[in-house]
């Protein structure tokens, strides 16, 4: 037998170990983003009652809006603990509309915007947005490490050979989010 065939069939498995082994880690790390995210919308869809329940208390004929944020919650709620990416995105953009009509019945009610129990959920649901804008960056920088490692040679025949495929990327699919907003001062 060839030298150099024995030193190859020696170090193959090796390579292929190591590919193996990034592939995993990095496969953890994005499934830990994953998880991320689904703590953070967790987070949005539990502070959300708080805040309804708040604005209930001085804007009680508004009840049409407070039905719409309880589903759209609900169904966000329901997107964490069992659905796909694209699923708890859709349920995402599903209740940023009629939160931002319950923040808009907030104006009609200076008592409420004083009122300090509202400030401090006003301010936990805006770092909870924030966080999960986070948990977001960090889910797709791990997709494209991911992504980009599992495509590259040898890794590429042990990925195939585990059947480990590109992951998805978290994108929103709120109408509009790629259009910037207007401001109007009239």
């Amino acid at each position: 037998m060839n030298v150099r065939a024995v030193a190859l069939a020696a170090v193959l498995p090796l390579v292929a170990a190591r590919g193996y082994n990034t592939i995993q880690r990095y496969d953890e790390q994005v499934n830990s983003a994953e998880s991320q995210i689904k703590v953070q919308l967790q987070r949005r869809a539990d502070l959300v009652p708080n805040l309804v329940e708040t604005v209930k208390g001085v804007a009680k004929q508004e009840l049409a809006v407070f039905t719409e944020v309880a589903e759209a919650r609900a169904r966000l709620a329901g997107a964490v603990q069992g659905g796909t990416l694209a699923e708890m995105a859709d349920a995402n953009a599903a209740l940023t509309a009629p939160l931002g009509r319950l923040l808009a019945i907030v104006e009609n009610y200076p008592e409420l915007k004083s009122d300090a129990s509202f400030r401090a959920l006003q301010d936990q649901l805006e770092g909870t947005e924030n966080r999960i804008a986070v948990a977001r960056q960090d889910y797709n920088e791990s997709v494209n490490r991911y992504n980009a490692y599992i495509r590259q040679f040898p890794q590429v025949l042990t990925a195939k050979a585990i059947g480990k495929k590109p992951r998805d990327y978290f994108e929103l699919t709120t109408p509009g989010a790629a259009e910037a907003p207007r401001v109007n001062f009239n």
